[in-house]
């Protein structure tokens, strides 16, 4: 659980790469409602505050488009966008309601090569993200969350910058090629591995 105070902090200041692994539930087809950001209101209803676990979060590479929406990155309108496999994958989980953001801010690229190369020649870059990804984590208000990455190339980053100052795991991306159904096996088989409970939601 976080405080309102943090909450809108957090919104306030990371609105264009920030949000939080809740999602309104489903519907007929498996992409519906994933871009509710409804679900985020707080004005009459605390509920939400007490699913929100700033003590995980979950790491994305960088945003393949500006974020119209506040808290809208993890949940896109686009028809093309996999955030549905990680709603699937997540619900019933430990993972539920964990902080979600990006290693690298501001820089819209939807090929993930691309950004990696730029990050090659420009080490500075990196460095000066890093330093704002600590900020926004001191900004969660917990010292030493658990750093989740969503592929390879976002552990990695986190890895070479990171490692030994936080618990730091990798989970395969939701983008690749797989059902959602295999994804949220791929993840539970992570969960498994480091001993954190799941429950099957079916």
């Amino acid at each position: 659980m976080i405080d309102r105070t943090t909450f809108e902090r957090v919104k306030r200041n990371y609105r264009r790469c920030a949000s939080w692994a809740v999602w309104a539930d489903g519907g007929n087809k498996p992409k519906d409602n994933v871009s509710e950001l409804g679900i985020f209101d707080i004005e009459d209803d605390d509920a939400l505050l007490r699913q929100l676990n700033p003590h995980i979060v979950l790491v994305g590479l960088n945003v393949s488009g500006r974020i119209p929406r506040p808290l809208g990155n993890f949940h896109s309108r686009s028809p093309n966008a996999m955030d549905y496999k990680i709603r699937f994958a997540l619900k019933g989980t430990e993972l539920w309601g964990a902080y979600m953001t990006d290693i690298i801010k501001d820089f819209e690229q939807k090929a993930s090569g691309k950004m990696m190369a730029h990050l090659r020649k420009r080490r500075d870059f990196e460095r000066v993200n890093i330093e704002l990804f600590k900020t926004e984590l001191r900004d969660l208000g917990v010292e030493q969350p658990t750093l989740i990455a969503f592929g390879r190339d976002a552990f990695d980053i986190l890895n070479r910058n990171l490692a030994g100052d936080y618990d730091i795991w990798k989970l395969p991306h939701y983008s690749n090629y797989s059902s959602k159904e295999t994804y949220r096996e791929e993840v539970a088989a992570v969960l498994r591995r480091k001993g954190v409970a799941s429950n099957d939601h079916g």
